[in-house]
């Protein structure tokens, strides 16, 4: 007689400070370009899912904000998104890296030793360590974390992520799927359309401008042959739209340019765009903005 295949389902949330790789492992897991990456801090504002499905499981990972000390009310809520993330996960993937200083997240961490979800600690960007820091590293997590289980890796080279995959599906609950077997993710096109616009932003610009633009997607229309999209790059003042635009609209229209071309390879059809900068002042402060732009 054949053993019934049992299926497995459940919900593992990727957390850690900004800048250790949430977004590079999520793709990495996921197999797909979900969440944007760049080099700078802070570049995820929102929880993304990702499923990844097999006849025998799913696993909707879960990339979060940053955890963070708040100087605003957008990061306060992005703090929340990654609060919460604590509380509806089967499993827990706590990211860092050699360069994080571990009593930046103590207070985080307590409620990491505290929690019965199964926690599993991930070393990354390995790659940049010696093996002798890298054991050093380990002793110190033990004693900060000694209930979780610890995997070096590095996302961006693929090293080693193959063993968080197989810890996953071990430590996975039994249940029927979450979501319908053909779904990636739960956010909408419209809504990566808009990181799309963002990612670019975050690599073309310093200092303030990135983490004072939000995008509003306007209409998304899909013809048989065509996208046409109007998007708003929402900034808080009047230099900030100046630097934006730039000199005879040409920054601007580097941003477009290359954004089109992310969508056209991401929808794989022809896309129009159409981008337009509006002043909202101090929104990253304004809780009616914040509720608008899908902030809770």
């Amino acid at each position: 007689m054949n053993k019934e295949i049992v299926h497995r389902a459940g919900f593992v949330n990727i957390l850690g400070r900004p800048n250790v790789g949430k977004s590079t492992l999520m793709n990495a897991m996921v197999g797909e370009k979900l969440s944007i990456i760049t080099s700078k801090a802070q570049t995820t504002r929102h929880r993304i899912h990702g499923m990844l499905n097999d006849e025998n499981y799913q696993i909707v990972f879960s990339d979060t904000p940053g955890i963070l000390d708040p100087s605003y009310k957008l990061q306060e809520a992005m703090l929340r998104s990654a609060r919460t993330a604590l509380t509806d996960a089967d499993i827990i993937l706590y990211l860092t890296d050699p360069f994080e200083k571990a009593d930046e997240s103590e207070l985080f961490l307590e409620k990491l030793r505290n929690i019965e979800t199964p926690v599993i600690l991930i070393i990354n960007k390995v790659d940049l360590s010696s093996q002798e820091d890298l054991e050093q590293l380990v002793d110190q997590w033990k004693k900060l974390l000694p209930k979780a289980e610890i995997i070096p890796i590095s996302a961006l080279k693929k090293f080693n992520v193959q063993s968080i995959f197989s810890r996953i599906l071990e430590l996975l609950p039994e249940s029927p799927p979450y979501y319908p077997k053909d779904m990636l993710t739960d956010k909408s096109e419209r809504f990566f359309t808009g990181e799309m616009i963002r990612e670019r932003i975050l690599v073309h610009y310093k200092k303030e401008i990135p983490y004072s633009v939000e995008i509003e997607i306007e209409s998304f229309k899909e013809e048989e042959n065509i996208i046409r999209i109007r998007a708003i790059i929402f900034v808080e003042r009047e230099t900030q739209k100046g630097i934006l635009i730039g000199h005879q609209g040409n920054a601007l229209k580097r941003i477009g340019r290359e954004s089109r071309l992310e969508m056209e390879s991401f929808f794989q059809k022809k896309v129009f765009l159409e981008m337009y900068v509006k002043v909202q002042k101090d929104w990253r402060n304004n809780d009616r903005n914040l509720k608008k732009f899908g902030y809770r």
